[in-house]
């Protein structure tokens, strides 16, 4: 991390200083959208063409066919960015949300707020006529399977993303999303590789659901339901996580495994991993390397679509290059079960929740925080 000194005139020294200005304009949201405005080897332009040109690009708002295209000519805050992580099976299967995040950025532009929905938050998702869907209540991670489906043709994720972005809004209240983001899951692990392993803080031990220790699959149980065979072990600390460890280790949700509260905890994994990557994407052996840089930012486009409403991925990079990881606030939006008798559809949200949404729309996050600190997620 790096950090700044205050000068002669008692201000503070810009961050930045002695830091090249092709490695300044750096910012992650999800996983690492790392932006270039100059290089060693290549000129500018051809860099940040290269970059772009490896980012998906999609209308997943339906912009498009309203013509809602065009470019700002600045972008300001206050933002919310919609964060959709899915984990692709086969080109014939609906995609499901696997991770649903908003960053909220204020007008100042200058720090973040990361909240998840939980992916079983029973909601009620809205028709959507382009799927031919007629609406219905069930868990939000349906509506992007919801929202994919092509009569005569393969699921398409951001037709998806577009039902899901519509739910989203409702749920929380937030009138319109001014950037997105589907991000592949099995992305991560190339993105981690590229910048050498990601530094992070184990809470407690937690044995793979999923992995053996060497990173191969464990073998499934021929007498019942679940996995057999040895399991790779995420031990309590700092820890030192290669591209499959990290990926496996926010992916683990049962409390036999050691994730006491179940989906609330993979969240939480999940926040402190996106943040634990923007710390090793700003590090100086991947800014200041960069053979390394450029393996990150092909890693990185490769692993997304983005869609900006008329603003590129490198525009909002340029935008949000002031956030870096200690100005990030991880949230964590209490809930619980909702149960039909014994038969359980979902969660919902604690009834404190909505004043969280009201003070992020009145732009008074930090004083209901410093009111509620158990909507706080700590890194330890």
């Amino acid at each position: 991390m790096l950090v700044g000194k205050a000068g002669k005139s008692g201000r503070k020294a810009s961050i930045w200083r002695g830091v090249p200005r092709w490695a300044r304009i750096c910012t992650v949201f999800g996983t690492v959208l790392t932006m270039l405005s100059g290089a060693v080897l290549v000129g500018t332009e051809v860099l940040m063409a290269r970059y772009e040109g490896a980012v998906g690009k999609a209308d997943l708002f339906g912009d498009q066919a309203a013509g809602a295209q065009a470019k700002k000519s600045e972008i300001k805050g206050p933002l919310n960015i919609l964060l959709v992580g899915i984990d692709p099976r086969t080109p014939t299967a609906a995609p499901l949300a696997d991770s649903i995040m908003v960053l909220h950025v204020p007008a100042t532009m200058d720090r973040a707020y990361l909240f998840s929905l939980p992916r079983d938050l029973y909601v009620q998702i809205p028709p959507f006529k382009k799927a031919e869907f007629p609406g219905e209540t069930t868990k939000i991670n349906a509506a992007m399977s919801f929202g994919s489906k092509v009569p005569g043709a393969n699921p398409d994720a951001a037709r998806g993303f577009e039902l899901l972005a519509t739910t989203v809004q409702k749920v929380t209240g937030i009138k319109r999303f001014d950037a997105g983001a589907i991000i592949n899951f099995t992305g991560f692990q190339k993105i981690v590789d590229a910048m050498g392993g990601v530094d992070m803080y184990i809470e407690r031990d937690v044995k793979s659901e999923h992995k053996q220790p060497d990173g191969k699959p464990r073998p499934g149980n021929t007498r019942g339901e679940g996995y057999v065979g040895p399991q790779a072990v995420y031990k309590k600390g700092n820890q030192h996580l290669s591209g499959w460890q990290a990926l496996d280790y926010v992916r683990q949700r049962y409390p036999k495994n050691g994730v006491p509260d179940s989906d609330y905890g993979r969240q939480r994994h999940q926040q402190q991993f996106v943040k634990a990557m923007v710390g090793q994407a700003f590090s100086a052996d991947v800014v200041s390397n960069p053979i390394k840089l450029d393996k990150v930012l092909r890693a990185a486009g490769q692993s997304l679509i983005f869609n900006g409403r008329g603003n590129s991925v490198v525009d909002f990079g340029l935008a949000l290059k002031d956030i870096r990881p200690n100005t990030i606030e991880m949230i964590k939006l209490p809930g619980g079960g909702v149960f039909e008798g014994k038969k359980y559809l979902g969660e919902h949200f604690q009834e404190r929740v909505p004043d969280f949404f009201t003070a992020l729309h009145n732009e008074q996050l930090d004083p209901f925080l410093l009111e509620h600190p158990e909507f706080v997620n700590k890194a330890k």
